[in-house]
């Protein structure tokens, strides 16, 4: 009878402490400290992998154990991308994309970096296959984050994905795609291909 109850204990301190919730994808944090740069440093030399996770439960781990960017300071970048995706217009999976952003006072896109991590990560997007990743920069006077994805052709997919992005947001103001390459060629003019 002894031998009974210790199996059955044993039993059920390991289903409590093993069952983990598998997401779809693995994803990685990625962080680049603004104070940590050097004019002269070629950008994306300073990015750096911080975790990669693969399920819900090392998620909120992570999640509940890092600065959220409101506490970040100003120059910080923070990226969540697939497992395997660098965070940079050259990785080959991003180099035909492109970015939707919504702006941020200073201090108010905490609240919206989650919801995004969470609609990223809990595949909500009809075309989520298309996402990246996402990225929050923090500057002086607001922050911005930033949905990154792969084809910035395929309008109806990126049309797709702003407006689903925007209502997991509850985000009011006008978003807008600007493409990567049209970024790296006219700096920070570049234009809004597409807009929501």
């Amino acid at each position: 009878m002894a031998e009974e109850a210790s199996e059955a204990a044993t039993s059920e301190g390991q289903s409590q402490t093993t069952t983990q919730h598998p997401l779809e994808n693995s994803w990685t944090f990625w962080f680049d400290n603004g104070s940590n740069k050097s004019k002269q440093a070629e950008w994306g030399s300073t990015i750096r992998p911080i975790y990669t996770f693969s399920t819900v439960e090392e998620f909120w781990s992570l999640y509940n154990n890092i600065h959220h960017p409101s506490k970040f300071a100003v120059g910080a970048d923070f990226y969540c991308f697939k497992d395997k995706i660098e965070p940079k217009w050259e990785d080959p999976v991003c180099a035909n994309g492109g970015k939707w952003t919504a702006n941020f006072p200073r201090g108010k896109s905490d609240t919206a970096w989650l919801y995004t991590l969470l609609a990223m990560i809990g595949e909500q997007f009809d075309h989520g296959d298309a996402i990246c990743g996402a990225v929050v920069n923090v500057r002086g006077r607001q922050e911005k984050i930033s949905l990154w994805t792969k084809n910035a052709s395929n309008e109806s997919a990126q049309i797709s994905i702003g407006k689903q992005w925007k209502e997991f947001l509850d985000y009011q103001e006008s978003i807008g795609f600007i493409v990567h390459d049209d970024a790296k060629r006219h700096d920070r003019g570049a234009k809004n291909r597409y807009t929501t």
